[in-house]
């Protein structure tokens, strides 16, 4: 869908898909949002914007700021977290949204309505003084200002995730953790390739370098690459407590399979020596054949004996462990 507005000191005027070429000649600031891919070319045509910059928005190229003679163009994305089309773990999802402003007028492509773009067009519409006031180029940071504290908000989520798989480790060794952190570091390297390149694209935007960014407008955009560099900071952060995270993980469950193996060690240890006693005695040797061949067996007290030894090396070899702090 193609909708427009014109606004200025004065007001806001609002415009349909069919009158966009009088939203671009009126007096006024024009902003005109195009929210369906099949929409794109004629309003780049109606604006002269260059085809690569469309093309740009359909292949969700990364983001990025471009200045042409007529206008400058920013591509920037929203990035959400959805359940995957593959898995069912949340991953970051985005979206492109193409800005592309001049002198007087401002452009959005999206390929749906973003709440981002919703909240500034609902500003605009509400007359918020200082978005009529100060131009397309202020409304454009708005805009990439309010997808830029939605990145804040992804990360809160994806900092929780990793305190409540902090918890399961502590709680003990747990199959699905090694799969959650798998999950949230793939996240985070999604995540990354989007907020590194928003941020060098927010930098040429803050230095002042596209003519269509008014020295009034700067502080603005250096407020946003701020933000951006606080984003990438966290989200190193966040790849470094997910591994360590995973690295506890693999220690704990080193520790407890070193457990087991010491207790089982301690088990064999024991009945080594009952196998062994056990072993002998069970040889086929006729004491009636002659007085050294297995002389016991002809004992009244032999079983009882044998037993009583079997359960005395047990004991020994038991307090001996625990003095060791085997046990």
């Amino acid at each position: 869908m193609i909708s427009a507005l014109v606004y200025d000191d004065g007001g806001v005027s609002t415009y349909d898909a069919s009158s966009v070429t009088a939203a671009r000649d009126a007096d006024g600031t024009t902003w005109v949002r195009a929210t369906d891919e099949s929409e794109f070319d004629s309003v780049a045509s109606a604006f002269g914007i260059h085809p690569l910059t469309v093309e740009d928005v359909r292949n969700d190229a990364r983001p990025k700021t471009e200045e042409y003679e007529e206008y400058t163009f920013v591509i920037v994305r929203v990035a959400t977290l959805r359940v995957g089309e593959q898995v069912f773990e949340e991953e970051v999802q985005t979206k492109p949204v193409g800005l592309c402003f001049g002198d007087d007028w401002l452009v959005t492509l999206t390929r749906r309505e973003m709440e981002p773009l919703d909240r500034v067009w609902n500003a605009v519409e509400r007359e918020d003084s200082r978005l009529l006031r100060l131009g397309p180029d202020f409304v454009a940071y708005r805009v990439i200002d309010r997808i830029t504290d939605d990145y804040f908000g992804l990360l809160d989520e994806v900092g929780e995730e990793i305190e409540h798989i902090e918890d399961i480790i502590l709680e003990g060794a747990n199959p699905d953790v090694l799969e959650g952190l798998n999950t949230v570091r793939r996240d985070l390297l999604s995540f990354r390739k989007t907020v590194w390149p928003t941020r060098e694209a927010a930098a040429v935007l803050a230095r002042g370098d596209p003519e269509h960014v008014r020295d009034v407008t700067e502080k603005y955009y250096r407020d946003v690459y701020d933000h951006l560099v606080e984003l990438v900071d966290l989200t190193e952060t966040y790849r470094e407590l997910a591994r360590g995270a995973r690295d506890i993980y693999l220690n704990t469950l080193s520790q407890s399979t070193n457990e087991v193996m010491k207790t089982l060690t301690v088990v064999a240890t024991i009945i080594l020596p009952l196998t062994l006693v056990v072993g002998i005695y069970g040889m086929n040797f006729d004491p009636a054949a002659s007085a050294v061949n297995m002389p016991e067996l002809g004992w009244e007290y032999g079983y009882a004996a044998t037993m009583l030894g079997m359960a005395l090396v047990s004991t020994i070899l038991l307090v001996y462990f625990r003095r060791e702090n085997w046990l």
